[in-house]
Parts: C-alpha cells; structure tokens; sequence
C-alpha cells in the first residue's frame, strides 16, 4: 500500500480567464491604469475584465467595458493569449482587436487612460500579464 502526505499548507492554484481589447485609434492604443486599493495600483493594462460562466470572451470584453468605461467597440479578431502567474492565483489573458465606437473619458476602476504608441507602450509600468501583448500590437 502507497500512502501519499499532502500538504495541507499548499494550496491549488486558481487560473482566471480574463479577455482585454487592444483598442486602436489614430494609430494609438488605449491603455488604462489601475487605481489605488485595487490589485496591481498604478500599473497599466489593456482593459478588459473576468469572463464569467456561458459567456464567450467576446461578450465578456463589450460588457466589461461597458461597465468598468462606458467604451463602446466593436471587437474585431482575437489576437493572443498571455499567460502569466501572480503570487496569488494563475492568469490566462485574451485578447482581441478593437475598433472604438463610442468613449466619453469614464473611468472607474482606473485612475488615468492614455492614447499610447510603441515608445510609450514601452516605457509604461505594464501589468506583467499585458506586457507580452505589446509584441503582438505592431
């Protein structure tokens, strides 16, 4: 007979499906940065949010940024996915290509937006699930 210890101390790793818009316009894409008392304050993504049971990402994508941006967009083509494990749970990243309809400048889960090319893309605190995106951009 084989007994197997586990570790009661270890715990499984939660993995999140998030999806996020590459949102083009102008030539620039529109990066959001997170508010303070949220996880990651201060960093800068591509917004998006958690894609919830019997919804396709691209559903989950126009809702969230209905919700988190009053943004209306079309969602054109997937473009990658990221993977990226933080201390706490597991992150597989969508994303989609996305052509703006409509966006007054409502933020509320992040604090600032910018209209960024490649070089600011770059030199912004990216959230480290986002970075590997950038490549896919340009």
């Amino acid at each position: 007979m084989i007994l197997q210890i586990l570790n009661t101390t270890e715990v499984a790793m939660v993995t999140i499906k998030v999806v996020c818009g590459i949102i083009e316009h102008n030539g620039k894409i529109f990066i959001c940065r997170r508010k303070e008392g949220k996880s990651l304050a201060g960093h800068w993504e591509f917004p998006g949010g958690k894609i919830e049971p019997n919804e396709t990402p691209e559903e989950a994508l126009k809702r969230e940024l209905l919700e988190e941006l009053e943004m209306d967009v079309v969602v054109k083509n997937y473009s990658g996915l990221s993977s990226f494990t933080y201390e706490n749970f597991h992150c597989d990243l969508y994303a989609y290509r996305c052509e703006l309809v409509n966006y007054s400048g409502v933020l509320i889960d992040h604090d600032a937006y910018l209209w960024a090319d490649m070089e600011e893309l770059r030199s912004v605190k990216m959230s480290p699930a986002d970075l590997p995106l950038i490549e896919l951009i340009f």
